[in-house]
């Protein structure tokens, strides 16, 4: 009977790992914007589950408690990112000037800009804007309002508007 007691947990894991690996990685890819973060994010949300008892928000709500752990996981990422040193200058020259399109050039200052945010702001812009959630499905996943997601979205852009006029203005001689 131990045995089966022991195994329940593995298997409870094993499911919620095969059912959220996917929504994990697909966030995390959504934030750092490299594979190799992403594989990081999904690795680390799943080994601190592995480590400590299922907290009840999980067994709740496993997909907003996994996306949660990715966002938060995926903007330490980012947020660690500003403070290295590139060690191959020449390597980033090349990989910065290869790229054609101004869209593409912006997504690392659009990270940079959202990892700025409060968590639950930068939460929310992800899964509207990367995810493509309506407000409402944001509202049902994080058990809040609709209105109190449309207001934080429309404060996070008033604010994700400042950060990247600044930014601009920094590299602006």
């Amino acid at each position: 009977m131990s045995t089966a007691v022991a195994t329940e947990p593995a298997q409870e894991f094993g499911t919620i790992f095969k059912e959220n690996a996917r929504l994990v990685y697909q966030t995390a890819y959504g934030v750092t914007g490299r594979h190799e973060d992403a594989e990081d994010v999904l690795q680390t949300v799943f080994l601190q589950l592995m480590r400590q008892e299922f907290p009840p928000d999980l067994r709740k709500n496993p997909q907003a408690y996994l996306y949660r752990a990715a966002i938060n996981s995926s903007l330490n990422i980012v947020r660690r990112r500003r403070h290295e040193v590139l060690v191959d200058h020449d390597a980033h020259f090349e990989a910065t000037s290869a790229m054609t399109d101004n869209a593409e050039a912006e997504i690392p200052r659009l990270y940079e800009a959202i990892a700025k945010l409060k968590p639950d702001a930068a939460e929310i812009v992800i899964l509207r804007y990367m995810h493509n959630k309506s407000d409402a499905e944001i509202a049902k996943i994080l058990g809040r309002s609709r209105g109190a997601i449309a207001l934080v979205l429309f404060r996070s852009r008033l604010r994700l508007k400042k950060l990247l006029t600044e930014q601009l203005g920094k590299m602006t001689p």
